[in-house]
């Protein structure tokens, strides 16, 4: 029997766009910071591109998270 609510991809879908400007914004600022000892700062293009990649497994280890803390608290209200 599958569990009641959303499932994991779902949540991922739901959450992958925060998740992708969050990882956008850390990879701006992370060039930034590089910038300091010599490296590119990198532009709002490749900071999304790179941001979604790495979003994307972010995102899914937190829907994992967030399925699991929603089956613990279902257990504990049965």
């Amino acid at each position: 029997m599958s569990a009641p609510g959303w499932s994991v991809p779902r949540l991922t879908l739901a959450l992958f766009p925060f998740g992708w400007g969050a990882m956008a914004v850390n990879v701006f600022f992370a060039s930034l910071i590089g910038s300091w000892v010599g490296l590119p700062v990198l532009g709002t293009g490749p900071s999304a591109a790179l941001g979604a990649l790495i979003a994307l497994p972010a995102t899914w280890a937190f829907a994992r998270h967030i399925r699991q803390l929603i089956d613990r608290a279902e257990e504990g209200r049965a």
